[in-house]
């Protein structure tokens, strides 16, 4: 991968909802992600009223804070911490006595219209977040992908038509483009690399529309400096457009601090050297979870996740990007994926095969 440069990709469209069917279904059941729930998304859309919530500095943001009647508080309140211990602990809600709902907000910006709920231990005062919101299987594959393919583990469930996620925290990209980027504080290549690395995650796995505010930074110190990762934070995307750059961050209008700054920090050599890391771990990731990763994406080639149209045109970008023509015989987004984990997987063999002196 080049180091990366320019942004150039205008805003999307809210693309639609696909259902889940009864493949992903049994993938889900399989693997513990299907869960009875005691409430459901539907049941969250029954507020009275909402209000503008504003951040710190008193700035508007996306979300409205909602209230429900006075008679469905208590029983939402408590199923929505039962639906917390399920998610967090398996069910024991003996352990979680003590928390309590402080805030539940809802945003129709996106597809998947969440709600967010802050959940508050009264001992401490310590909060976490989570979501409830409607399920999506594009949203759903990608989840699954993120899990499988990358360096994050997330927890999330489903139940019918309802999906709950946990909060994936660390600082928003637009918040870390604007107060971080050129502090002092982190080492420049640091940040450079990690961009290169979640171009090659997301890439891989056709995670779309990475734009600043839909992923974050983790910043983890070290004993020297500080260490960062780029973490996706929505799904929404996940295998939809037709347009190849539309799946390398690098490419967004909103990213553009980002690539400049990579573009001032690293050399090509350097650039190309994070991207074969990542492509290596990658490889291995797929390798462990072979099995569980082989199930999804036969049940996700057997969607389409996308229309014809898109299909085409992404097929025929990938065909040539990774000069291989088996792209021809794939007909849905599953099948995408999979020929770009099978055409990494012959590049790198490739040149391997190469340094050894062996047939080119």
């Amino acid at each position: 991968m080049p180091v990366p440069k320019g942004a150039q990709l205008p805003a999307t469209h809210k693309k639609p909802s696909y259902p889940i069917r009864p493949g992903l279904r049994d993938y889900l059941n399989r693997f513990k992600r299907e869960r009875d729930l005691p409430l459901t998304y539907e049941r969250l859309r029954n507020f009275q009223e909402g209000f503008p919530l504003t951040d710190p500095e008193g700035r508007p943001t996306l979300w409205d804070t909602v209230i429900y009647s006075q008679a469905e508080m208590y029983e939402l309140n408590q199923a929505l911490k039962q639906v917390y211990a399920v998610l967090k602990v398996n069910g024991d809600f003996s352990v979680m006595k003590h928390l309590y709902v402080d805030r539940i907000d809802f945003c129709t910006f996106g597809n998947s219209t969440p709600f967010r709920i802050r959940i508050v231990n009264a001992y401490n005062d310590n909060q976490d977040y989570f979501y409830i919101k409607q399920a999506d299987a594009s949203r759903i594959y990608g989840l699954e992908l993120e899990h499988l393919l990358s360096p994050n583990r997330l927890n999330f469930l489903s139940h019918g038509s309802t999906l709950v996620e946990e909060h994936v925290a660390g600082i928003p990209g637009d918040v870390f483009i604007d107060r971080w980027l050129t502090g002092r504080d982190l080492r420049p290549v640091r940040v450079a690399k990690e961009l290169v690395k979640f171009n090659e995650r997301c890439f891989l796995r056709l995670l779309g529309d990475m734009r600043s505010y839909n992923f974050v930074f983790v910043v983890t110190p070290d004993f020297e400096d500080a260490q960062l990762r780029i973490r996706a934070m929505d799904f929404d995307q996940q295998s939809y457009d037709g347009r190849k750059n539309f799946y390398l961050p690098q490419f967004f209008v909103e990213n553009a601090p980002l690539a400049k700054f990579c573009a001032k920090h690293l050399r090509e050599e350097t650039a190309h050297q994070y991207a074969r890391e990542e492509q290596t771990l990658l490889l291995q990731r797929a390798e462990l979870a072979s099995v569980r990763l082989n199930h999804l994406l036969t049940e996700m080639s057997s969607e389409p996740l996308s229309t014809p149209e898109k299909i085409g045109t992404l097929r025929a970008a990938l065909a040539d990007h990774f000069e291989r023509k088996e792209y021809e015989q794939c007909q849905s987004m599953g099948a995408l994926v999979q020929e770009n984990i099978r055409s990494l997987r012959l590049r790198l063999d490739h040149q391997v095969d190469l340094r050894a002196g062996g047939p080119e």
